[in-house]
């Protein structure tokens, strides 16, 4: 008979507590930088030159039809043999922020394309510039209609970041292996490490379907 002791596991509470803010610190740098990335390639996918478009296509591929391990060890393994060395923690955040770039690229040029045509010439017909009339016209009413899709990618690159503990990136399912390794209690420590992913992802969720009608598009 299978006895949980949950106890040798919450008692190593300041381990998963420094987990979880790891984890939450790299979810906010990856979040933040990985949308302004996405924006900048829908733009270019959308209103920018055929040259840049075709490049930023070429990464969005690549990226998109990828592992998202392969392109951490890459950024972790592979770089330090071009003579580019950065910390497991830092390798992490690019990592999530080049992976979340290339799906909200997507995700948000689906937006720009269903923007009436009739808006950008109203916007043009004012005397905006194309850059005005993108970010002022165009942009905002794009994130609106697909603020639910950013969201759910935002909490699967979230949840992508146990993942970096393979790199000794020390998030919460690090601590969760290490707990497991002093107490032996792996089924406990990943039921426990379970838990907490549940409530982060449920909690983000909240937190941008809040803060996203406020801060980037309007009401």
């Amino acid at each position: 008979m299978v006895v949980l002791d949950f106890s040798a596991v919450l008692a190593e509470w300041p381990l998963l507590l420094r987990g979880v803010a790891a984890t939450v610190v790299l979810t906010a740098l990856a979040a933040v930088a990985g949308m302004a990335l996405g924006v900048a390639c829908a733009w270019a996918r959308t209103w920018g030159p055929k040259g840049l478009g075709a490049v930023v296509s070429a990464y969005v591929e690549l990226i998109r039809n990828t592992p998202f391990i392969v392109q951490l060890f890459f950024i972790f393994f592979g770089l330090p043999g071009l003579g580019v060395r950065l910390t497991p923690e830092w390798a992490s955040v690019l990592a999530m922020v080049i992976n979340l770039g290339a799906y909200a690229a997507e995700i948000v040029r689906a937006g720009i394309e269903a923007t009436p045509r009739g808006q950008v010439e109203a916007g043009l017909s004012l005397a905006m510039s194309r850059l005005q009339v993108f970010m002022r016209v165009v942009l905002p009413p794009a994130l609106s209609r697909v603020w639910p899709a950013m969201v759910s990618q935002i909490i699967i690159v979230m949840l992508g970041s146990a993942v970096c503990g393979q790199i000794a990136a020390q998030e919460l399912s690090y601590y969760a292996n290490l707990i497991q390794s002093r107490n032996f209690r792996a089924f406990e420590a990943y039921i426990v490490a379970t838990a907490i992913y549940l409530a982060l992802a449920i909690g983000l969720r909240q937190l941008l379907r809040w803060a996203g009608p406020r801060f980037l598009f309007g009401r």
